[in-house]
């Protein structure tokens, strides 16, 4: 059994789950220990207690441990890949490519450790001296999502280790293998005891105690919107810092002028690889008349392509949904949308194959609108739907008109709309001839309005969550 990890060693919980494989639900993947509020307490109260050593710890002890990790990472990309795809659903390429980019961020950021900065500046008061520099907050609730379910953790605990934070970390119930497996890896960095614990188990009941424990001064979650609410609730009641990314309904623009194939790359690519579980998802596209129905036409003939089955068997574009309850959702969307008046010009079946999982054939939408429910709200699948428009002003104005703020992207070979477009789209992240989803590990990440709360992820904002600033004075 896979047991959680406490104050530098692993320890049975109080039950326990099968971790079983979407792709295959004969197969157990693993047995995984799960922790109950007790045991979460105990790991909060030993975070709370090494906070205060690894604080104070030097540039280069925090750049070892991370560069262990990042080390350690990559060099078992393949193996821990092939773990992602059997516990996820991802194709295994996607699954060692997540893996790839773990060990970049957890790289990326023992690089940053050894660039810890801060300002002398001069007061107005003669004689004297000002220090600004940023400190690290104490122990941070880390709690991520079972669509990413190695990526997500490692630059939420990268960052932290980073500047000086311990760690209780929640993994996704539904996917605790990868959790685990960074566990076992960060076990042997070197990394004092406490500095990092792994908690597994429901969030009702391990979440519940990171949002509630005043020990906990930061928590950096990655989810559904309603449970971000219930953070964002949580921790402002008791004063705690959070940071929130939730839901997209990521719009892509497609002009007149774009070049069809890449056009078409793009918007399959964003839409439905990963099975569509991804909140960058390009779940909206919106094309203008003069090349809407060529779109449309290239789009059916690049999906009728696509090769869904298992995740680990050889030219997989598509894996399975990552359960029974996910397929369910995505098929009452797709019914939904019919009964909305939309047309299913392609896919939303779900599929037979040799492994008995949660197969769905990428569902196309076309003739909707904007006001539809599946326009709306998250489906978090592999469905997309096509909306005409008239001109590329309207396209903007409805790749707006939406709750979420994520990512958003257009195709064309304009530089006047590329370049109004990045100025203009509401979204954190702007895309131009490229899947609205796809970022790269050493820039910020995050969305505004529905999508995010709270200061950005990744790259050298990351510091903006995992410190606060202290300003000295001294008269020498």
């Amino acid at each position: 059994m896979n047991q959680n990890y406490i104050n530098g060693r692993f320890v049975e919980g109080a039950t326990a789950r099968d971790n079983i494989n979407p792709s295959d639900t004969s197969e157990v993947v693993g047995v995984y220990t799960q922790a109950n509020a007790e045991q979460t307490r105990e790991a909060i109260d030993v975070a709370d207690k090494a906070s205060i050593g690894w604080a104070q710890s030097t540039p280069q002890q925090r750049f070892d441990v991370l560069d262990t990790i990042g080390t350690e990472l990559l060099a078992r990309k393949a193996e821990l890949g092939e773990l992602l795809a059997r516990e996820e659903g991802k194709t295994l390429p996607e699954g060692i490519g997540e893996t790839a980019r773990a060990g970049q961020i957890f790289k990326f950021f023992a690089g940053e450790a050894l660039r810890l900065s801060g300002d002398k500046l001069a007061s107005v008061r003669p004689g004297v001296e000002i220090e600004v520099v940023r400190e690290a907050l104490g122990v941070i609730g880390i709690i991520t999502p079972w669509n990413f379910p190695i990526a997500i953790p490692a630059w939420k605990i990268a960052p932290a280790i980073c500047y000086g934070n311990a760690v209780v970390f929640k993994p996704a119930d539904l996917v605790p293998g990868c959790g685990w497996a960074l566990a076992d890896i960060i076990s042997r960095s070197g990394l004092p005891e406490g500095v990092f614990n792994l908690v597994m188990g429901r969030g009702s009941v391990v979440g519940e105690e990171i949002l509630t424990n005043p020990k906990v001064k930061g928590v950096t979650f990655t989810g559904s919107v309603a449970t971000g609410q219930h953070v964002a609730a949580t921790c402002a009641g008791r004063m705690a810092k959070f940071q929130l990314e939730m839901g997209g309904k990521n719009p892509l623009i497609v002009l007149d002028d774009a070049n069809l194939d890449i056009a078409v790359e793009t918007a399959v690519q964003g839409a439905f690889f990963s099975t569509g579980q991804r909140c960058t998802a390009s779940s909206r596209l919106i094309v203008t008349e003069g090349v809407h129905d060529q779109f449309v036409a290239a789009v059916i003939k690049r999906l009728e392509s696509l090769k869904v089955d298992n995740a680990l068997s050889d030219g997989v574009h598509i894996g399975p949904v990552v359960d029974e309850s996910q397929l369910a959702q995505d098929m009452d969307y797709i019914r939904i949308g019919q009964e909305e008046g939309a047309k299913l010009a392609f896919g939303g079946e779900r599929l037979e194959r040799a492994t008995k999982g949660f197969y769905l054939s990428p569902a196309l939408f076309t003739e909707t609108n904007n006001s539809m429910r599946i326009n709306r709200e998250e489906i978090f699948g592999p469905v997309a739907s096509i909306i005409r428009v008239s001109d590329y002003d309207e396209a903007l104005s409805i790749a707006n008109d939406t709750e979420f703020g994520l990512s958003s992207g257009i195709c064309t070979t304009s530089l006047k709309y590329a370049s109004d477009f990045k100025r203009n789209a509401k979204a954190g992240m702007a895309m131009v001839n490229l899947p609205t989803a796809g970022v790269d590990y050493h820039v910020p990440f995050g969305g505004s309005k529905g999508s995010s709360y709270g200061s950005r992820e990744q790259g050298s904002y990351a510091a903006e969550f995992f410190t606060t600033v202290k300003t000295a004075y001294i008269l020498p």
